[in-house]
């Protein structure tokens, strides 16, 4: 019994650092906080019960992540920076992270690149990976038409380099 209590010690003690986190990244007053802690009729959040701390904490991380809407935004940035530079890579340029970032900022517009809209880093990612698909297509059927001029010239005695 006497581990039991211990551990739940323990998962309270990480949830109420959690919640004292949370409420710091969301920027929350100390009347707040305690606005918080007598909603479940307790003055101090470490009197608060185990199992509410939780459900707050839950809510808390999801205002936390709606307001900083970063874990989809990281994504996408990252999808942008991997298609920028496959593209680059594609045509022989060189490409680092502050190119690739000066690219997406200047075809959206923007002087920042972590300021580029959610629809507009969709965009780039999709405009981007395009140029890369047609790209490798035109490679594709140049390819294909080199072999068949150097074919119809066997068969009509010539050479396509314009030699005899």
């Amino acid at each position: 019994m006497a581990k039991e209590n211990k551990t739940m010690d323990e998962i309270h003690r990480g949830l109420l650092k959690k919640y004292h986190t949370l409420c710091t990244v969301l920027g929350l007053s100390a009347e707040e906080k305690s606005a918080i802690a007598e909603s479940y009729g307790v003055e101090s959040s470490r009197d608060i019960d185990t199992h509410d701390l939780a459900n707050i904490c839950a809510k808390l991380s999801a205002q936390a992540n709606e307001k900083q809407g970063t874990g989809d935004m990281d994504k996408l940035r990252k999808r942008v920076m991997a298609a920028v530079g496959s593209y680059l890579r594609k045509t022989g340029r060189k490409s680092n992270a502050t190119v690739i970032k000066a690219i997406a900022c200047r075809a959206t517009g923007h002087t920042d690149f972590n300021k580029i809209p959610r629809e507009r880093l969709r965009n780039l990612i999709g405009l981007f990976n395009n140029k890369v698909k047609d790209s490798e297509a035109v490679d594709i059927i140049a390819a294909e038409q080199d072999t068949a001029v150097v074919d119809m010239g066997s068969v009509f005695g010539f050479s396509p380099q314009g030699e005899a």
